[in-house]
């Protein structure tokens, strides 16, 4: 493995022609200007992905909970504050937007353990009223160069 103290290191890949030529239009298609930022970026997703993965789950992650509700469920907004509350400690903000009569969007920045951050999209999603919900997984930046 080459010293990253150095900067930027060049090295060659070998890749069947067919393999090439779809790469090739997944960076038309993604706007990148050249191969090595597509490659880099593909390398960042991955590590980033296996850092929400890893098995010991030590590493502190960042993501998005974003769920559309019907905001005239019964309880629903006391029962989402009420899971926010108890999770504190992940829950950095969150935004409210109203859709329309029935329906609210809410996007909450979370940030802690993996597994604690799953377990707040879980209790949210479980949530009678809750139309949709998912956690978007990134990074702290902090493991990347």
């Amino acid at each position: 493995m080459a010293d990253a103290t150095k900067g930027v290191i060049r090295f060659g890949v070998s890749i069947p022609e067919d393999l090439l030529e779809q790469f090739d239009v997944y960076l038309e298609k993604h706007h990148y200007k050249n191969r090595s930022e597509a490659i880099r970026d593909l390398i960042r997703e991955k590590l980033v992905k296996d850092e929400w993965e890893e098995e010991n789950e030590k590493r502190e992650v960042i993501g998005t909970i974003t769920y559309v509700y019907d905001h005239h469920k019964r309880e629903l907004v006391d029962s989402i504050l009420n899971i926010q509350h108890s999770f504190s400690d992940t829950v950095i903000v969150s935004q409210h937007v109203h859709l329309d009569h029935h329906n609210c969007l809410e996007a909450v920045i979370v940030k802690g353990l993996p597994s604690n951050l799953r377990t707040l999209r879980h209790k949210l999603n479980a949530l009678k009223g809750i139309k949709h919900c998912t956690l978007s997984m990134t990074t702290t930046g902090a493991s990347l160069s």
